[in-house]
């Protein structure tokens, strides 16, 4: 059982779990991407980051392989994490609407951020087991972020391993259980409230599945719920 958020993260960042995936960011790591030649990879899992007291939290899929994987802070570096800093900047959870470096003075405040995977996947696609060995992590997190009020889940894959976290894949019936669809929100039977959410990977955006306008209105959404 952790103690602290800090030991979750100590534990994610030195997990060897799944050696599919840790071969795969290490190699990224290794060869880079042209533009970030010059960068130091970070290459390891990554943990999540944000306020402990927060009463908001973020579910996203897994670090970008040259993204998180690459500057070791979630979001950060890719243009998922444009759209996110953005929107949390704009809805008063973030000190700033950018996110380059995990060292670049950004803050959240009442707003913590996870993932269901910590390792960059090849294809953004870790296995249905990576995920499984993967889930204690987020399981500790909720524990441990006692005043969580509102979770917003970035894809089907983080919303159905959220409930699994949670609990509440096995405390409801499949019935019950609340469906995954843009702008969806659910009330759960402790009073937590699910908002549902495309990601803001570039499949989505790029195409117009996801627009600037629906993505706004799941944070201003979530701020209404928080409050003040």
């Amino acid at each position: 059982m952790f103690s602290s958020l800090a030991a979750v993260n100590r534990t994610i960042i030195s997990c060897t779990r799944c050696p599919r995936l840790r071969a795969y960011c290490q190699r990224v790591a290794r060869e880079k991407k042209r533009e970030f030649r010059d960068w130091e990879y970070w290459g390891k899992p990554v943990p999540g980051f944000g306020d402990p007291r927060a009463r908001l939290l973020i579910v996203g899929l897994a670090p970008a392989a040259h993204g998180a994987n690459r500057t070791g802070r979630m979001f950060t570096g890719d243009s998922s994490g444009h759209w996110l800093f953005e929107a949390l900047y704009r809805s008063g959870f973030a000190s700033q609407p950018t996110a380059v470096t995990r060292d670049d003075g950004l803050a959240l405040t009442d707003c913590y951020i996870s993932a269901v995977g910590r390792c960059a996947p090849p294809g953004n696609k870790p296995s249905h087991s990576e995920l499984e060995r993967c889930r204690p992590y987020l399981e500790a997190e909720l524990r441990l972020l006692q005043r969580l009020r509102v979770v917003v889940t970035l894809g089907r894959i983080a919303h159905d391993g959220w409930l699994k976290a949670a609990g509440w894949w096995a405390k409801l019936l499949p019935r019950e259980r609340p469906a995954f669809a843009h702008g969806s929100v659910a009330t759960l039977p402790d009073g937590t409230t699910l908002l549902s959410s495309y990601h803001p990977s570039r499949q989505n955006t790029n195409t117009g599945k996801l627009t600037r306008p629906m993505w706004h209105a799941v944070f201003q959404k979530a701020r209404t719920l928080i409050g003040e």
